[in-house]
């Protein structure tokens, strides 16, 4: 029996999930499909290297600061050029800020109704109310919090607009540092927001994710993938950026902690609706749309490292960085997150202090001169690891290259016919009812996947080609 999810709801973009189950209900092999095509890396060919600062953050708009971030990093190192300490800590702000946002919106908005049954009203009333454990008053104190987490959130979102001009989309992060100069009246605001979105990351959120956790714990032993991680290092910290990072670069495969070299990494497009190299390196231009493809069912690549799967994100980071080491699983995915919240918050408290109003936050030496060269920006958005590459001639870009973190999390099959991240979680897990895989639910949430990547495939006509159309009631 095949059971298709499509669309998945509360994540960011178009995805399917497809899978089938044996007769213990049992799934036995799983299809992860993104339905959008991402065309940036064409949009941007002949584009001034600057403007990719700006429209690459148009990819997504829950983690826009990371693209910009990665395409500032990207133009920067091909003019082998570091950023002061007050530049490199306005970014921490900004980012950091987004990062909080981020994982507030997936705890609350996107992932807590698998939980929770929430009022019974649009547009939280469901069709399906399959495994809720929690009494009505208990719901209602939870649901009581994902209120609240609306207007924290946009608390966070206004301190990132203190240093960025807005948010999403910031407009202060250009090669050269921070355009943006902070004044006294900006680090007092950023302070005062910074109090009110703590006291409720360690508590409500704190309190919200142990309460899940304690009640739904035989989730600590579902989706548990590969046991594969990756992370590209964020937030640089003092001395030389490389030299120290609040999250370390690093990975962890087959049992064994290694270090990260973006050249390493290639994407498979064997089962992706792209014509091209089967298996490209980072500086190849492999994003020729083929909706035709035979054997194919994603516009999502397959990123590998040195061939093998790995997973992005939260518990990724702290696997790698020692801070989570308890388990793979749904469960451990959203502690993981909560706890990654909570060190982010008391960080953006350190570096917000460490601010001056004299110091130098930008240098306008790359304000000219993009005459030829090539550069690698990586860092980490809140699903994960985040690289860009760009390759640029009489300033003007001849490739540019994203990889995205749901990219790492929810690709297809590979050339060697692995599964991606998520298929792999979902395989093995047991199916209660058919007619409403909440299980399945659990496991996709848990990755906060993000398939938001660009504009619908549509045909000379203009019409918007649409292959799948069943969906599973409830979701």
């Amino acid at each position: 029996m095949k059971i298709k999810l499509d669309p998945v709801t509360r994540l960011e973009g178009h995805m399917k999930i497809e899978v089938e189950v044996d007769d213990r209900r049992e799934v036995i092999s799983a299809k992860s499909t993104g339905n959008m095509f991402r065309g940036f890396e064409t949009l941007l060919k002949g584009r001034d290297p600057r403007d990719a600062v700006h429209l690459t953050q148009r990819i997504c708009g829950l983690c826009p600061v990371s693209h910009g971030i990665a395409s500032v990093k990207a133009l920067e190192n091909s003019r082998n050029f570091k950023p002061e300490a007050q530049a490199r800590l306005l970014r921490n702000l900004i980012q950091g800020g987004n990062f909080v946002a981020d994982h507030i919106l997936h705890f609350y908005h996107l992932t807590l109704l698998d939980y929770v049954q929430g009022p019974d009203r649009s547009p939280w009333k469901t069709s399906y109310n399959t495994d809720m454990r929690f009494s009505d008053a208990a719901s209602k104190k939870l649901f009581d919090n994902y209120i609240k987490a609306l207007e924290i959130r946009r608390k966070a979102h206004e301190m990132v607009a203190l240093f960025a001009g807005k948010i999403p989309h910031v407009m202060s992060i250009m090669p050269g540092g921070v355009t943006k100069a902070p004044t006294t009246a900006e680090i007092s605001d950023y302070k005062k927001l910074l109090a009110e979105v703590k006291q409720f990351v360690e508590g409500q959120y704190e309190e919200d994710v142990q309460k899940i956790a304690s009640v739904y714990q035989d989730y600590f032993r579902i989706g548990e993938g590969y046991r594969n991680f990756i992370s590209f290092g964020v937030f640089e910290l003092e001395g030389a950026p490389e030299a120290k990072l609040l999250y370390r670069s690093g990975r962890y495969t087959n049992g064994e902690y290694m270090s990260v070299e973006p050249r390493r990494i290639t994407e498979d497009i064997k089962y992706a609706w792209y014509t091209g190299k089967e298996r490209a390196e980072l500086r190849d231009d492999n994003t020729q749309p083929n909706l035709n493809k035979t054997g194919a069912y994603s516009w999502i690549k397959a990123p590998r490292y040195l061939e093998t799967p790995h997973e992005a994100g939260p518990l990724a980071r702290a696997w790698v960085n020692g801070d989570y080491r308890k388990g793979v699983s749904v469960m451990d995915r959203h502690v993981a997150r909560m706890l990654e919240t909570k060190k982010i918050a008391n960080a953006l408290s350190l570096w917000v202090n460490a601010l001056s109003v004299n110091g130098q936050e930008y240098q306008s030496v790359l304000h000219t001169g993009y005459s030829q060269g090539q550069g690698v920006g990586v860092t980490e958005a809140p699903r994960g690891a985040l690289v860009h590459y760009v390759q640029y001639q009489n300033q003007k870009i001849q490739n540019y290259q994203v990889v995205t973190p749901t990219c790492w999390n929810v690709s297809p099959k590979d050339n060697l016919d692995q599964s991606g991240p998520l298929e792999k979680a979902l395989i093995g897990v047991k199916v209660q009812d058919v007619n409403n895989p909440i299980e399945l639910m659990r496991i996709i949430h848990s990755y906060d996947p993000c398939t938001a990547c660009a504009v619908h495939i549509m045909t000379p006509e203009g019409k918007i080609e649409n292959q799948f159309v069943v969906s599973t009631p409830g979701f």
